[in-house]
């Protein structure tokens, strides 16, 4: 009997709708655009569901057929033009492939596009129709996902990762890997169901190892623990996408058994609903931030600007930190890292040790100085350790360090957006963490993977403004379900 075929393809993108820029194919062939034989030399190894799908396909066998895989990083929505090509050539290289026994879908569950606000559900419809209700469709989801019916009813089962930050990804991809062999080999029957409670978690709730969503995890999981559930999934919502499905949900897969499947998905949802006022977390000002900071008596102090998290699509220019920082009275050196790429261009024509005058990070409200430029870079790096995304290769472009002249800061000037998934974007500049007194790092649960190791003095959460600010209540929404807790309480 030969092996079977299992194709594996990938389309992920998480999209920003209060971000004005659109996401371009540009994007995309900036991160990840490969196909075919591309697929395994870039991603074998990776800490990413492709990475795992393709251990777990050739483990026992069975013949992985890597397709296309498409990724960028987070950003406003999709140009229509760029988001109808890459869903054709996926369905091309689905097409083209030959008969498939399964195949292994690497969805991310936050993407919208021009003409397709549920955009995961818009190209796993179109996958399902290509190949048929005969053939088993297995998808992984990040749980920063607004999880829709169509995305439900174009797979046999959906798994979303269990981490957040992101570290199991991977593992994710061995699972539903596993799931979809078993499938095949008639021991598993996936049939899963959604629930929907009318909610969406606040991102400053979903770190998955700490309270209250720690807690909430080990509940879902002990109603879920009965016979018959192959797997279960909190799918955490992205709250910084205006798109009807936006909100918090439960997907459970049962084993042939729908009845069981829409049962402990409803109490796993109830769960959560009972839970709603847990999410709610009080919001620390900058100022407020700035203080303590300076008060702590270990150092450094990293302090996650939330409204300027570039993991979920925000311009990395944000200076809110840095200003109040300077505005403060004491000693002590921040860092920042900031998206800016005519600070680059001064910075290089002014060369090391060289001195470049202007405006630094968002127009609106840059910080403005003399600054000495203590180095120049070429913005690659890499991370060997499983981090948030299942990033290992970084390019964020040239990059410049300077020092604002009579101290205080020191600011990293990148020519791309990059976010803070790894220490090495500052070793890889020579730079030392201990060096500074408190680090500002653009995003919220993400970059605590990477920064753990040298965060002596803790992490703050700090709700400043910005296209992904915390208090989702403050932001301009027109297109979310009503009602809606905590909007609608």
């Amino acid at each position: 009997m030969p092996s079977p075929r299992i194709g594996i393809v990938g389309l992920l993108q998480e999209s920003n709708t209060f971000v004005a820029d659109p996401t371009t194919r540009r994007h995309f062939e900036a991160d990840l655009l490969l196909r075919g034989a591309e697929i395994p030399a870039a991603m074998a190894d990776a800490p990413h569901e492709v990475g795992g799908f393709l251990e777990t396909v050739a483990a026992v066998g069975a013949e992985p057929v890597p397709l296309f895989l498409a990724r960028a990083l987070p950003h406003g929505t999709i140009e229509r033009g760029a988001f109808d090509g890459l869903v054709a050539e996926l369905l091309a290289a689905v097409k083209q492939a030959g008969p498939l026994d399964g195949i292994l879908a690497a969805p991310h569950g936050a993407t919208v596009a021009e003409g397709a606000p549920d955009a995961d559900g818009h190209w796993l419809s179109r996958l399902r129709g290509l190949v048929g209700a005969g053939t088993p469709i297995v998808a992984t989801l990040d749980p920063h996902a607004n999880l829709s019916p169509a995305m439900v009813d174009a797979t046999d089962a959906i798994l979303a990762y269990r981490s957040n930050p992101h570290l199991d990804q991977r593992e994710t991809g061995r699972r539903a890997a596993r799931l979809l062999l078993e499938t095949l080999a008639g021991k598993a029957r996936p049939t899963q169901v959604a629930a929907y409670p009318p909610m969406a978690i606040n991102i400053r709730s979903q770190n998955t190892s700490e309270p209250p969503l720690r807690d909430f995890y080990a509940a879902a999981a002990a109603i879920a623990d009965r016979p018959g559930i192959l797997a279960h999934s909190i799918v955490l919502g992205f709250p910084y996408a205006d798109v009807a499905e936006m909100g918090s949900s439960a997907l459970v897969v049962a084993d042939g058994d729908e009845g069981l499947a829409g049962e402990v998905a409803d109490a796993i949802a109830a769960e959560m609903w009972d839970r709603r006022e847990s999410f709610e977390p009080a919001q620390l000002g900058v100022d407020e931030a700035i203080a303590l900071a300076r008060r702590s008596p270990e150092r450094p102090v990293v302090l996650l600007d939330m409204g300027d998290n570039v993991g979920g699509g925000s311009p990395a220019n944000g200076t809110s930190l840095a200003a109040a920082w300077i505005r403060s009275a004491g000693d002590g050196i921040l860092f920042v890292c900031l998206h800016d790429p005519e600070a680059v261009v001064r910075a290089e024509a002014a060369g090391p040790g060289g001195i470049c005058e202007g405006a630094l990070g968002d127009p609106a409200s840059p910080v403005v100085g003399r600054f000495r430029v203590r180095s120049l870079h070429s913005g690659r790096f890499e991370e060997s350790e499983a981090r948030h995304g299942g990033f290992s290769r970084f390019d964020q472009g040239p990059t410049a360090v300077l020092d604002l002249v009579g101290g205080g800061l020191v600011a990293m000037v990148t020519s791309l957006r990059m976010a803070p998934f790894s220490l090495n974007q500052l070793a890889s500049c020579g730079l030392d963490p201990a060096e500074f007194d408190a680090i500002v790092a653009k995003g919220v649960i993400a970059p605590m993977a990477a920064y753990a190791p040298v965060a002596k003095g803790g992490f703050l959460h700090v709700d400043t403004p910005g296209a992904t600010r915390a208090d989702m209540t403050q932001l301009p929404y027109r297109h979310r379900r009503r009602p809606l807790f905590p909007f609608e309480r």
